[in-house]
C-alpha cells in the first residue's frame, strides 16, 4: 500500500516536471517563489539550477510566509509558469485564481481545497505520505524534476531534509529514495564519524556549543560549558578536532558519546566540495543562517556553484548568528519557560533573539533547557503582531500532538493565519490577543492528548 502511495506521488510530480520541462522549451522567463528557510532555499535552488542547466531563465523571490496579498501582486506579473516551492499548499484557494500554469511542490498541510486545472499540486499529505518526516519541501521540489535526469541535484534535497530536522531516526519514506538517488549519482558519500558541527574549521570548544544536532546538554550553547568539559579531558579546547592526536579523538569520542550517543553516526558528505560545505548538515547550517539573517540571496548563490567571496560571506554570517544562539540558549538558561498545564512559552521583544526563537524553542527541548513533556511556543514582537514557532519532540506527536492544526484552528480565531507540520508549525497573530491564544492552545494540545 505504501509503495502505491509512493507511485501516486512520483505520478503527480513527473505531471509537474511535464509542465515545467514544456515551458523551458517555449523559452518562458519562469517565476519561482519559495520559503525563506534552509528547505526553502534548497527548494528554489532545485528548480532554479534545473532551469539554467537546460538553458532557461527565471526571477526568484523568497519570503517568511505567503499570505493573500502576495498572491494578489502576482496577478500583475506577466509569467506564464510559476512555482511556489516549500510553501503554497495552505493556499490553494489563492494560488487558483492565478491566469497561469502554476506548479506547487510543498510538504506542510494542505487546505481542503482542490487545486483548478491550470495548478499541478505536489504533496506527501494528499496521499497520505507524512510531510514532516519522509519528505520536505525541497524533496517534492526535487521529485518534479527527478525525471528530467536531475539525480545530482537530490543533494539540495538531503540539505533541505537536513534543515527541516527529517533525518532523526534515519531518511524513510520517499527520503529514502532521495538518498539512493544521491548515492547513485556519485556526489554523495556516507560514512560513521563523530556529528560535530565545523570541526575542522572551528576552535573545538566553539564546534561543540555550535552543535544542535544531537544536542548536547550542558554543552550546546555554552561556551564555558564545551570549555570546561575538555579541560577535564585533558584536552586543548583553542585547537581543531583534525589537529588531535589519534588517542585524542578516541577520548573525546567516547566522552561525547556518554552525553549523547547519537553524536556518532552517519555523516553524508560531497568531498569534491569546499571544506565548509562538505558535510551536507554543515552546508545546511549555513543557508538557515543566511536565511535567518535575511541573506535569501546569499544562501541561493551558494547552491548555484558561487563560492569564494559568496562563501566567505556567508560563513561570517553563520558565525555571528551561532554566537547569537549562544546568547539565546543563555537567555533560557536564565530566564526559563512560562508553563501553563500542557504547553509552555518563551516571549522576547529582543531584535535578536525574536529572529532566532524558534531555534531555541526546537533545540531546547533536547538539551534539558526546556521541559520536554510540553510542547513549546516561542512568541516574538512585531510590531502590533507577533509571530508563533512551535516545536514539539516525537514522543508527543506519537501521543496525538499536532502542532500545525492547534496552531492553525487557533489563530483563526483572532484573525490570524497558521499551520504547519504536527511536530512544528507557525502563526501569526494580534499582539493583544496573545494570553487568549496561549490558553487556546494549551486546551487544543489538552484535547489532543486525551485522544
Amino acid at each position: 500500500m505504501t509503495q502505491n502511495k509512493q507511485h501516486s506521488l512520483l505520478n503527480r510530480a513527473n505531471e509537474a516536471g511535464r509542465v515545467l520541462k514544456k515551458h523551458i522549451k517555449n523559452g518562458d522567463n519562469i517565476r519561482i517563489i519559495s520559503h525563506n528557510d534552509a528547505d526553502g532555499i534548497s527548494a528554489a535552488a532545485i528548480i532554479a539550477n534545473t532551469i539554467k542547466e537546460e538553458g532557461g531563465n527565471f526571477h526568484v523571490t523568497m519570503i517568511p510566509r505567503l499570505k493573500k496579498e502576495t498572491i494578489e501582486k502576482l496577478h500583475n506579473e506577466k509569467y506564464n509558469l510559476f512555482i511556489f516551492t516549500d510553501m503554497g499548499s495552505a493556499c490553494i484557494n489563492h494560488i487558483n485564481k492565478l491566469k497561469a500554469d502554476v506548479i506547487i511542490a510543498d510538504h506542510h498541510q494542505p487546505n481542503d481545497t482542490e487545486a483548478s486545472e491550470n495548478v499541478v499540486h505536489v504533496n506527501p499529505h494528499l496521499f497520505e505520505v507524512d510531510g514532516s518526516r519522509e519528505l520536505s519541501g525541497s524533496g517534492a521540489s526535487y521529485l518534479v524534476v527527478r525525471e528530467l535526469d536531475k539525480n545530482h541535484l537530490s543533494i539540495f534535497a538531503l540539505i533541505g531534509a537536513f534543515g527541516d530536522m527529517q533525518h532523526l531516526n534515519g531518511f524513510t519514506g520517499v527520503n529514502e529514495l532521495i538518498l539512493n538517488d544521491a548515492v547513485e549519482s556519485g556526489k554523495l558519500e556516507i560514512h560513521e564519524d563523530l556529528k560535530i558541527t565545523s570541526k575542522n574549521q572551528e576552535p573545538l570548544y566553539k564546534a561543540i556549543a555550535y552543535t544542535l544536532d544531537p544536542g548536547l546538554p550542558d554543552l550546546t550553547g555554552s561556551f564555558e560549558g564545551s570549555m570546561a568539559f575538555l579541560e577535564k579531558l585533558g584536552i586543548s579546547y583553542g585547537i581543531k578536532f583534525a589537529d588531535l592526536s589519534g588517542e585524542e579523538q578516541d577520548v573525546l569520542k567516547d566522552a561525547l558519546i556518554d552525553v549523547n550517543p547519537k553524536i556518532f553516526g552517519q555523516v553524508f558528505s560531497t568531498p569534491k566540495d569546499s571544506p565548509a560545505l562538505r558535510d551536507l548538515e554543515d552546508f545546511s547550517s549555513i543557508l538557515d543562517s543566511c536565511g535567518k539573517s535575511k541573506k535569501y540571496g546569499l544562501g541561493l548563490s551558494l547552491c548555484l556553484g558561487e563560492r569564494d567571496k559568496a562563501l566567505e560571506t556567508a560563513i561570517e554570517i553563520q558565525n555571528k548568528y551561532r554566537n547569537n544562539l549562544v546568547k539565546g540558549f543563555e537567555w533560557i538558561r536564565k530566564e526559563g519557560a512560562v508553563e501553563l498545564d500542557h504547553i509552555q512559552y518563551i516571549y522576547s521583544e529582543d531584535p535578536v533573539l525574536k529572529t532566532i526563537i524558534g531555534t531555541l524553542a526546537g533545540v531546547g527541548l533536547f538539551i534539558n533547557i526546556l521541559n520536554s513533556e510540553k510542547p513549546v511556543i516561542g512568541i516574538s514582537r512585531f510590531h502590533k503582531d507577533i509571530k508563533i514557532s512551535g516545536r514539539t519532540t516525537r514522543e508527543l506527536v506519537n501521543k496525538g500532538v499536532d502542532l500545525g492544526k492547534a496552531l492553525h484552528d487557533a489563530s483563526v480565531n483572532f484573525h490570524g493565519q497558521g499551520g504547519g507540520h504536527n511536530i512544528a508549525a507557525g502563526a501569526m497573530i494580534p499582539h493583544k490577543n496573545k494570553d487568549e491564544f496561549l490558553h487556546l492552545v494549551n486546551d487544543i494540545v489538552a484535547s489532543q492528548l486525551e485522544k
